[in-house]
């Protein structure tokens, strides 16, 4: 490979290694610790804090205009200025020369379409915080602090109480039960503000769970050990109308900051307020708005034998079709006997999912629910499918780390770093002279290099990998000193400056590659056969070899190579007594 090509390569890899480390430079160095709360707080959350910020925000810019007509747009409020000339742009009216607060409030039909227009800022800019962080380099819980549970399903138990008429077979049953436990646990905690919990299944019949941050062990607890049973429930239609025309009056002030309803009167004793959710494109429930639904219950899921998704044959719409067991067909049957043209709630885990009407009478077992997109379609079929299913789940391990540990491990670890890197740095300096600078740049880059593909691959950093680290410091100078040691070799025959770092290098390159191809093997049979902390050591391990190799041999030789022809540099500092 020649030098220009070679440069080429350094500089689109190093190139590549920015766009990699952005996300993880802008999540931890340019955004501001209020805007982590908020991206990392659950997306309910985000919802609630848009809509109360939109209502507050709406109620602001209207006591401005009132106590002055000709009060400006502010500086930061340059996306309302765009939102504003692309509604005038609609409306086929020319834009005031000078755009102020009541042009711009104007600009919107409604009052509700610029709510939802300042909703959508604060939610969209919430929402590109979180995804920055997704796309970062995580901490471990051993250095954010927070708690990891191992929650182990009695399968067995699901597969005993398997109705005979049941035809899904035990492995498909087994499989149906673990996503629908993952899916309850899964939406618990993120509505419970659980923030940015990682939850995956772990063999056959366990659910590991990591949650980051303080938590209360009692909480979590009450939450995973839970049961989220579906059910029907009747919409109490006129307290449902009354208050929807509350709610659209007063969004600021009809719930607290836990999502309860302030004033109870509100709604009759014998109802709630849930929230009603639909799927968007990528498989989030997203909440809609709110029903009134009666607290009784029409219909427990216990009584849904099977569930299947179809399509209706006039329109060609998903349908979603189950079929009740005998109790559950006459429970049915004389429920929506009596309450024909009403309007029936399917919830679970306290959330609508689907609110269809009762046109007739269904006394077969044979219910089919439309209304909804595909995506949609197939998760409520998962749910109704499995809504039979109790689950048993018992807590079978539990630890909790203090963030304020968590804190003092991320200073140990980066003061062994630090303090490794330096004292490296600083022997390389003084043992080698010019050339130990050669080596600083290398172990500055490799380092550069290996958070730039963590963040790539959205690794977790824990103190295993930060151990990886620093074993990758101490062999990638080992490469250097293998390669500097050969060029003094070829400086003592008497060589000039550009033969001897040739040779130099074409000695040291079959040596370097042999050793750290060994370690590679070790790295990647401890990344398949270990897990957790030798999982994140091994994985630390693998990109520093490969990180290694790269800056050893290609960033050096590139340094050494443009002192020698872009600076015509005839001898070269490599150390004591080293005559040229």
């Amino acid at each position: 490979m020649n030098k220009r090509t070679r440069f080429i390569l350094i500089l689109a890899v190093l190139a590549l290694c920015f766009v990699f480390l952005w996300p993880s430079l802008k999540w931890y160095a340019l955004t501001p610790k209020e805007n982590q709360a908020l991206a990392l707080s659950s997306l309910e959350n985000i919802k609630d804090y848009s809509s109360v910020k939109a209502a507050d925000e709406v109620e602001a810019y209207k006591a401005k205009v009132k106590a002055d007509a000709n009060a400006p747009l502010e500086a930061d409020q340059d996306w309302l200025l765009k939102i504003v000339k692309k509604n005038y742009k609609t409306m086929g009216t020319k834009a005031p020369e000078t755009i102020g607060l009541l042009d711009a409030m104007r600009s919107f039909s409604s009052e509700d379409e610029l709510r939802s227009a300042v909703e959508t800022h604060y939610r969209e800019r919430i929402l590109a915080d979180k995804n920055t962080y997704k796309n970062s380099v995580k901490l471990g819980l051993d250095l954010s602090g927070g708690m990891n549970v191992i929650v182990k399903a009695d399968l067995d138990s699901v597969v005993a109480a398997k109705d005979e008429n049941n035809k899904i077979d035990d492995v498909t049953l087994r499989e149906n039960a673990m996503a629908q436990a993952i899916e309850t646990l899964s939406g618990r905690i993120d509505r419970f503000g659980l923030s940015s919990p990682t939850i995956r299944q772990q063999g056959d019949d366990r659910i590991y769970i990591e949650i980051p941050g303080s938590a209360e062990a009692d909480q979590i607890n009450s939450i995973i050990q839970g049961r989220g049973i579906l059910n029907f429930r009747l919409v109490d239609d006129d307290a449902n109308s009354a208050f929807q025309s509350y709610y659209e009056s007063n969004r600021a002030s009809t719930f607290d900051s836990q999502g309860r309803l302030i004033n109870s009167s509100l709604i009759p004793e014998d109802c709630e307020v849930l929230g009603y959710y639909e799927t968007d494109d990528y498989g989030l429930d997203q909440r809609k708005g709110y029903l009134v639904v009666k607290k009784e219950i029409v219909l427990d899921g216990k009584h849904i034998k099977s569930a299947e998704v179809g399509s209706e044959g006039i329109t060609g719409r998903p349908q979603v079709s189950f079929t009740l067991d005998p109790e559950g067909t006459l429970i049915f049957g004389d429920f929506t006997a009596a309450n024909v043209n009403k309007n029936l709630a399917i919830v679970s885990d306290n959330r609508v999912k689907s609110n269809a009407t009762i046109r007739e009478a269904i006394r077969g077992g044979q219910i089919a629910i439309t209304g909804f997109g595909l995506q949609e379609a197939n998760n409520l079929e998962k749910v109704l499918q499995t809504a039979w299913l109790d689950v048993p789940l018992e807590v079978e391990s539990q630890q909790v780390l203090g963030a304020t540990l968590g804190q003092k491990a991320i200073r140990q670890g980066l003061m062994a770093i630090a303090i490794g890197l330096a004292a490296i740095m600083l022997f390389m300096l003084i043992w080698y002279k010019g050339a130990g600078i050669n080596a600083c740049v290398v172990q500055v880059l490799n380092l550069y290099i290996m958070f730039s593909v963590l963040s790539a691959f959205n690794f977790t950093i824990t103190l295993a990998s930060i151990a990886g680290m620093i074993l990758t410091i101490g062999m990638a100078v080992d490469a250097n000193v293998i390669i500097f040691e050969r060029i003094k070799e070829e400086l003592r025959l008497g060589k000039d400056r550009a033969s001897a770092v040739s040779t130099g290098f074409a000695n040291a390159f079959w040596a370097i590659l042999d050793s750290n191809i060994t370690t590679l093997i070790a790295a990647v049979f401890m990344s398949n056969l270990g897990s957790g902390a030798i999982q994140g050591f091994a994985y630390s391990l693998t990109i520093g070899v490969v990180s290694t190799v790269f800056t050893s041999l290609f960033v050096s030789r590139l340094i050494f190579d443009v002192g020698t022809e872009a600076m015509h540099k005839k001898r070269l500092s490599i150390g004591w007594g080293i005559k040229q």
